[in-house]
């Protein structure tokens, strides 16, 4: 635990509950656009930029539909984050077991904790305004939009280091449940990179990926730093 500053956090399947209600959006509103999507296609979302998944499948249809590709990205996406907003509010939003406890942990260490997600901001208000997370807790929440590349660019940690006031990430910690959350670590260079059991991939595939600890959640962080 020698230098920790900042650990950086997943949202969706990392601290949220995720019970398939982003991959229900995705099918809903893909599906209703035109698009057939497959088990790979659908993989591909998990842990990625929500904009830049529906960016591509836009530039891979060859329908000829009216309106520029930009045009027709953000009408997709527009009805993806209203249809996911619709599905947290009648279902709600639930942290997994936990989180407050670790959150609390790492507050009594004085390490900040950073929150990144693939969601835009519209989404991410919704969820810690269910949670009741305010810039009091958390100390950086940086959105897909917020950056120029998702992951597995480094973009969003890098930004969060930045928000957080912490410039080297021999001092920062990751921590997803994606491969894409491992390899968005790795290439912003964290000394810890963690994955957690909780959400979108099994301990078999993210094994695949570069990782420094697999955890079964978050709630196993304070005894992974003991």
């Amino acid at each position: 635990m020698e230098n920790l500053s900042l650990v950086v956090f997943d949202l969706a399947g990392t601290i949220i509950e995720d019970s398939g209600q982003v991959v229900h959006a995705f099918k809903t509103v893909l599906s209703g656009s035109g698009f057939q999507l497959t088990t790979e296609q659908l993989e591909s979302i998990r842990g990625a930029s929500k904009r830049e998944v529906i960016r591509s499948f836009v530039a891979s249809e060859s329908s000829g539909k009216e309106g520029s590709a930009e045009e027709r990205t953000n009408q997709i996406f527009n009805s993806f984050r209203e249809c996911l907003t619709q599905i947290y509010t009648q279902q709600g939003i639930k942290t997994v077991p936990g989180v407050h406890q670790t959150f609390e942990w790492l507050r009594s260490k004085d390490i900040r904790i950073a929150l990144n997600t693939g969601f835009d901001r519209s989404v991410t208000d919704l969820i810690l305004r269910s949670v009741g997370w305010n810039h009091d807790f958390i100390h950086a929440v940086v959105c897909g939009d917020d950056v120029p590349h998702g992951r597995p660019a480094p973009d969003l940690i890098l930004l969060a280091m930045k928000l957080a006031g912490i410039n080297s990430p021999d001092q920062v910690a990751n921590v997803g449940d994606t491969s894409l959350d491992l390899q968005a670590g790795s290439n912003a260079g964290v000394k810890w990179n963690i994955g957690v059991l909780t959400g979108a991939h099994k301990e078999e595939h993210l094994r695949k990926f570069p990782h420094t600890h697999l955890i079964r959640s978050v709630a196993d962080l304070p005894a992974l730093w003991g």
